[in-house]
């Protein structure tokens, strides 16, 4: 813990732990751009490669429970993320001495397992904070994507300029990065020492585990799981269809820009809608979208559909978040939001493995599937609100000012 007189007062809570959402991201940012090529450059190959990039998910999805549960009993959650941090910050640097795909696999699994697990702990106590300090979450986890754009448009060029042998010290400079800024992350729970269990939301997991409660999470999830086509073909059918190699980076950049840009904005839109009727609308831009690119569309038309992602990506996740933080309490807070993380990885893992066959056996047209996977993300949120039953709960009828999400 870094002592008082470091600790900058006149630095907000929110600055603090957005300049924290900015490394976590922008290590990710570092990885995604570099890792599969300095893989390849060492003689693994392609099975390998995509065994070591889903070892870290599947560890993940193993932990990520009951890292949720520790951090919610925890003082406050800033413990939990600071051993995560210092945990993913330390293990890289075991990829200095370990070559080959089983040494490569266990630094790979301790440095990216944690980074992945503490970021539904991080997005929970940062949208905890924030409600209780009547500030914006949306403005602080902006900079989280905004990291991820300053990586990934830096670390290309420069490692292509200092040789692949930069790629392992650029990785565990962000990754200490992370770690140490993870000391400057503010008290999540200030003035809490002592606090009653909140009497508002479910303090047990347990008691929101109903039909109407998982089918929205199963949208959530749905949603969430489409974009990863994105990542994984998206720059392949597009290359495919004869789109310059040039434009497929700024096709992926404006993606980015567009999901920052949305939560910049959030707080300026004052949707007065539920939580869930946000996910509804932004599952059915998410099928237009999709759709859309079966047909192959010229590249004005591709850039339009990446600016629809403030609206799929952005809109659906800050919907997700603030429906899970309206029904459950600080006391599961973490834990809720890592359940949710959790379905949203292992659907993506089984979307992304189903887009293969599908892109295999129809080419472009493979979209039109997402996008009616998309479609039902949007049933399945409707179907929870139409079998939610009738309660004296305060938060029952799910309608809240998304501006401003205290009900």
């Amino acid at each position: 813990m870094l002592p008082p007189s470091l600790a900058a007062p006149r630095v907000s809570p929110e600055l603090r732990a957005a300049i924290y959402h900015f490394a976590v991201f922008g290590s990710t940012g570092v990885a995604s751009v570099y890792f599969g090529i300095w893989l390849a450059n060492r003689g693994i190959g392609p099975d390998e490669i995509g065994i070591l990039n889903a070892a870290p998910l599947i560890a993940m999805l193993l932990v990520n429970q009951l890292v949720g549960r520790i951090a919610d009993r925890m003082p406050d959650w800033r413990g939990m993320i600071i051993v995560l941090s210092l945990i993913a910050g330390i293990a890289p640097i075991g990829l200095y001495f370990l070559s080959g795909f089983w040494g490569i696999l266990l630094v790979w699994v301790m440095s990216v397992m944690p980074a992945f697990a503490l970021v539904p702990v991080i997005d929970a106590a940062t949208l905890r904070m924030t409600q209780r300090r009547g500030t914006e979450f949306s403005a602080v986890r902006a900079w989280g994507t905004v990291g991820f754009m300053v990586t990934t448009g830096l670390s290309g060029p420069l490692i292509a300029w200092l040789g692949d042998a930069a790629f392992v010290p650029i990785f565990v400079a962000f990754a200490l990065l992370r770690a140490l800024l993870s000391f400057q992350l503010p008290q999540f729970r200030a003035g809490e020492q002592g606090r009653k269990p909140s009497d508002r939301g479910a303090r047990r997991l347990r008691e929101v585990l109903k039909p109407w409660f998982l089918l929205s999470l199963l949208g959530i999830a749905i949603l969430y799981a489409t974009h990863g086509v994105i990542g994984a073909f998206g720059a392949l059918l597009w290359h495919q269809q004869g789109i310059a190699e040039g434009l497929i980076g700024p096709l992926i950049a404006t993606m980015a820009a567009a999901e920052a840009a949305m939560m910049f904005v959030w707080s300026r839109l004052r949707l007065k809608v539920s939580a869930r009727h946000i996910v509804i609308f932004a599952c059915l831009v998410a099928a237009f979208r999709w759709s859309a690119m079966a047909f192959s569309p010229p590249v004005w038309v591709l850039f339009g559909l990446q600016m629809l992602h403030s609206i799929t990506f952005a809109m659906g996740y800050l919907g997700g978040i603030y429906f899970l933080s309206n029904w459950t309490s600080e006391d599961i807070a973490a834990e809720a939001q890592g359940f949710s993380y959790v379905l949203q990885q292992a659907m993506s893992v089984l979307v992304i493995l189903g887009m293969g066959w599908l892109v295999a056996a129809y080419g472009p047209w493979a979209w039109l599937f997402v996008g009616a996977f998309a479609l039902l993300g949007a049933l399945c949120v409707f179907a929870s609100l139409r079998l939610q039953p009738k309660s004296n709960h305060p938060l029952s009828s799910d309608q809240i000012a998304v501006a401003d999400p205290t009900p």
